[in-house]
Formats: structure tokens, sequence, C-alpha cells
């Protein structure tokens, strides 16, 4: 069973801004132009906020790296940003962020708290649980309402980045893994500080 966590409000600020700065970082690295939403390594730092920080910390993560974003810094894929990235085919994803790190959140924190045997197993399912469920819909229904397409176009256009995607779950599981051995408390059974 978890450990109960010491946590403050500072804590909790401090990893949810930390890890804003680590969905950006990751985001500023070059993509892939495979279409018209390039592949890059953003769905990677989303699980890893999620799988880390459980469900709240990963959902506010996400979300101050979009208002970062939307309020004019370029953080986003290809050094953009400002809200004339909602017009652009990767809005759906962009948008579906901070839920896919709820939803990976969650469900690594039901894991850790069952008590699972193979937490690396259970992570990788946590974050694709994450994609399959919040990130690939978010990102089709984007690009249909954008693109002005039907839905087996744009299920064309996202098939790409279902590869990469489990991928990057895979490598999101070990860093996470790895985290909580170094940090046994972070995703404990407790409710963040953060009011």
């Amino acid at each position: 069973m978890a450990q109960r966590a010491n946590s403050s409000p500072t804590t909790d600020l401090a990893l949810v801004a930390v890890f804003a700065a680590v969905i950006a970082a990751f985001s500023l690295i070059p993509g892939i132009p495979i279409g018209p939403v390039p592949i890059t390594l953003q769905t990677l730092a989303v699980a890893l906020s999620g799988l880390v920080l459980g469900p709240l910390r990963g959902f506010l993560a996400t979300s101050l790296y979009l208002v970062v974003g939307f309020a004019g810094l370029p953080v986003f894929a290809g050094y953009t940003g400002g809200l004339g990235v909602l017009a652009k085919p990767s809005i759906g994803y962009l948008l579906s962020f901070p839920f896919a790190a709820l939803v990976a959140g969650f469900l690594a924190t039901w894991f850790v708290r069952k008590g699972f045997k193979g937490q690396y197993l259970w992570l990788i399912a946590a974050g694709l649980g994450a994609s399959i469920l919040v990130v690939h819909p978010a990102g089709i229904v984007g690009l249909m309402t954008i693109l002005k397409i039907d839905l087996a176009k744009a299920i064309a256009i996202d098939l790409p980045f279902w590869p990469g995607d489990v991928l990057k779950n895979v490598v999101a599981a070990a860093i996470a893994v790895a985290v909580h051995k170094a940090f046994p408390a972070l995703l404990a059974t407790r409710r963040p500080a953060i009011a």
C-alpha cells in the first residue's frame, strides 16, 4: 500500500510548475511532419505528468501549460503560442491534454492503491488508457472540425500516431516507475494540498 505523503501547497505548486515546464520543453523538440499535425513528444510529457503526479496535479500541470501557451508564450509545437492555435488541426489533441493527464493519473493511482504486482505494466496501461480514451478521440474530433473532413479521413490522419504513442507510454511508465522508487510517497493515497 502507498505511504501517506507529507505535502504542502508550496510543494504541489512547485511540482505543477515543473511538469508544465517539462511539457513545454518536450513540445519544443522538433516534431516529425507527417501531415497536418506533427508527431511530437508532448504526449509523452502529458502521460508522465499524470503517471508521476496523479490526477489532480497532472491535470493542473497540463492546464498551466495550455494557459501559458494560449497567453502567447511560444510553448506549443513549432514554437507557436497564442489563441491562433485554436484554428489549427492539432487543437483537439492540445485540449485533451489536461483530461488525458487526469485519466492517466487516476488509473495510476488506482493501480497503486490496489497494490497490483508489475507496476511498470500497469502504468503503461494507465498511459495507454488515457491515449485511447481521451487523446485520440479528441484529436479526431479536432481534425474533423478544423479540416472539415469526415470521420474516416480523420481516423486515417490519426492512425500514424498510434505506434509512437505506444512507445511514448512505455517510456513514460519506465520513467514514472523510477521516480516512484526514488519518491514512493509522490503518488500516495492522499489529496493534494492545492486548494
